[in-house]
């Protein structure tokens, strides 16, 4: 175990380096001064909170009116690579200081800090179930002797109000397709709850197949239920879930952004068919939100209707990671 963390730490340093599309970047860069609103709450809304990608704010999590998202926007103090909020409550994925490590750091309505969890990975998802108690996320990280050097994820959760923490997914039990299922190439990520208190959805890869699973917290448990679904986000209402698929199974190809209906097993391709690699988010219970990268080191959040119809608008410039509010 040892070997592994330490394996996993050295990951992390050279991920800070290179992963760029996924925001991650050391403190060692000089920065422009940041204008911060002082006052910004989460329960001042409707609203939409994010990380920004604008030159004068970079990292910085900032907050817009959901009536005009490309208007003027609030700048908050906190720097994060990934964000969500719900319930009052946020988590933020972070750079831990000056050292090659990361922390989530869970922040109150008002945005102040009030837990910081350390993580062994680089950031890469996070989620917080609608009522604000349990956080999830996922990150990168190196060392896993099956992967052949390169890069495999983590996913963990944690109840905020009993401190009881799955520190990864790894070690729950596993049915795939009905039967036990044990492989030392497991990989989670992209966790999502339902709303109560006890499932989660997740993405699990294995032996080169990605699958929408069912997790039980209670029970230690996860189950498999749709392949082919990955980086999924559940709607208010429990019964749809927005999520990216590879095209033709390929991830090499891109994916496509769709929305499955959890009774029907139907499967909806949205309007967006522009490869869409992100966790999006319900910005309401018809429009989804996402990120597109615009160059390097810079994206914009985007929307679509969550039926297939219409057309992608661009929301919020120069953002990422959405959520809404209020």
């Amino acid at each position: 175990m040892t070997r592994r963390v330490l394996l996993a730490l050295l990951g992390a340093a050279l991920l800070t380096a290179v992963a760029v599309g996924y925001g991650v970047f050391t403190v060692t860069r000089v920065r422009p001064a940041v204008s911060v609103t002082n006052g910004l709450s989460l329960t001042a809304g409707p609203g939409i909170l994010f990380r920004s990608t604008a030159p004068d704010s970079k990292g910085h999590l900032a907050i817009v009116a959901t009536e005009d998202p490309g208007g003027s926007r609030s700048v908050s103090a906190l720097d994060c690579l990934r964000v969500d909020a719900a319930g009052g409550t946020g988590i933020c994925l972070r750079q831990d200081g000056a050292l090659p490590t990361f922390q989530a750091a869970v922040f109150d309505s008002s945005l102040d800090v009030k837990k910081e969890i350390p993580l062994v990975g680089v950031p890469n998802r996070t989620r917080v179930s609608g009522d604000g108690r349990l956080a999830a996320w996922t990150v990168f990280v190196a060392g896993d002797s099956y992967n052949n050097g390169r890069f495999s994820t983590r996913a963990g959760l944690i109840d905020l109000e009993t401190g009881d923490m799955i520190d990864s997914l790894e070690f729950l039990t596993v049915t795939l397709d009905g039967h036990p299922y044990t492989a030392a190439d497991l990989n989670f990520w992209g966790i999502t709850f339902a709303a109560d208190g006890n499932t989660f959805y997740a993405t699990m890869s294995t032996a080169g197949h990605r699958y929408l699973v069912e997790g039980d917290i209670a029970a230690k448990s996860v189950r498999t239920i749709a392949q082919n679904v990955e980086c999924p986000s559940l709607s208010a209402d429990g019964r749809r879930i927005a999520f990216k698929s590879a095209i033709d199974g390929d991830p090499a190809k891109g994916w496509r952004l769709s929305v499955l209906d959890l009774v029907s097993g139907a499967r909806t391709p949205l309007a967006e068919t522009r490869s869409v690699d992100d966790q999006s988010a319900w910005l309401d219970p018809n429009t989804i939100g996402y990120a597109i990268p615009r160059g390097t080191d810079d994206s914009d959040i985007w929307a679509v209707p969550a039926d297939g119809s219409g057309s992608p608008r661009l929301l919020i410039p120069h953002a990422e990671s959405p959520a809404a509010f209020g």
